[in-house]
């Protein structure tokens, strides 16, 4: 008998998977609470929540109740909205870095759970496809199966750790730009932000800009658009600014790129207690980014 190749998701599915973890980390359920109210398997939740799996009519609307939500809004995706960091289990602190009022200039340590601190660990020494399940559960001092009783699988771990990295950074960007009074002034705060971002939050960073590759379809996709959002958001300010003359470069599009990989890049050889400060740093590629965008003369600075 002929083996049938493994269906691929389908978009349908995974943006439908994607709309139920959302509303799940909303509701602030961990994917095993959620499991359990379902009367599934967690590993059966991920799967759905990934796309590999379609869910029936009675399943989606058993989801809609457990979730407090209609069915229309399950199956009605949002894209471009960042989802909440996962709760932690009962009884843990969840990362501290997110929104509600904090200074965008502030980085105080994430308080990650230990398991995604293990994982954070292993892909900065290893790199996702060197890291296996078994040595993250040895950095966190679990077993494998306790270390399942929290996430899934390991590319749940990557997906949070990337999840956290972006909305940090896109709370924070946006609190920088709403400080700005103008385009020129938004841009600088924003690009000021980005450099404080990959400095603090390193590991974070480069983890989330080294393994894309290694997210499956669905999460790559996902991960992508938010990514592309957070240039938009540069880019607009770009071309208001150089609408309005402020900014003489003949490209500000190619140059707003161009600016926002100066800062990703910032990662790869950044070094805490290096020569320099991160707001030393920051300084220096607001001036850098500005020149790249060539800041008109009479411009105030």
């Amino acid at each position: 008998m002929v083996q049938q190749p493994a269906a691929r998701p389908q978009p349908l599915d995974a943006a439908l998977g994607a709309r139920i973890r959302e509303l799940r980390l909303r509701r602030r359920l961990s994917l095993r609470e959620l499991a359990r109210r379902l009367g599934v398997s967690a590993a059966t939740v991920s799967q759905i929540e990934h796309g590999r799996t379609g869910v029936t009519v009675a399943r989606l609307a058993h989801v809609a109740e457990v979730l407090d939500a209609a069915v229309a809004e399950l199956v009605s995706p949002a894209p471009d909205r960042v989802a909440a960091p996962e709760p932690a289990p009962a009884g843990r602190a969840r990362p501290v870095d997110a929104a509600g009022g904090a200074d965008w200039r502030s980085f105080p340590p994430i308080d990650l759970d230990p398991v995604l601190t293990a994982a954070l660990e292993a892909f900065l020494d290893v790199g996702y496809a060197g890291a296996s399940v078994r040595d993250i559960a040895r950095r966190c001092d679990l077993s494998v199966p306790g270390l399942y009783h929290h996430y899934a699988s390991k590319q749940d771990m990557l997906v949070e750790l990337l999840d956290t990295y972006l909305d940090s950074l896109w709370w924070r960007t946006t609190a920088a730009r709403d400080e700005g009074a103008d385009p020129v002034e938004r841009f600088a705060r924003i690009v000021e932000c980005l450099a404080l971002h990959h400095t603090y939050r390193r590991a974070l960073a480069f983890v989330g800009l080294s393994e894309m590759r290694s997210l499956e379809p669905a999460n790559r996709d996902r991960i992508r658009r938010l990514r592309n959002r957070q240039q938009r958001m540069v880019d607009v300010e770009a071309t208001a600014a150089h609408r309005l003359g402020r900014f003489t470069t003949p490209h500000p599009r190619d140059a707003s790129r161009a600016v926002v990989t100066m800062c990703t890049s910032i990662p790869h050889w950044y070094r805490a207690g290096g020569p320099d400060t991160p707001e030393e740093i920051a300084r220096r590629y607001v001036r850098f980014a500005l020149d790249l965008m060539r800041l008109a003369p009479d411009a105030p600075q």
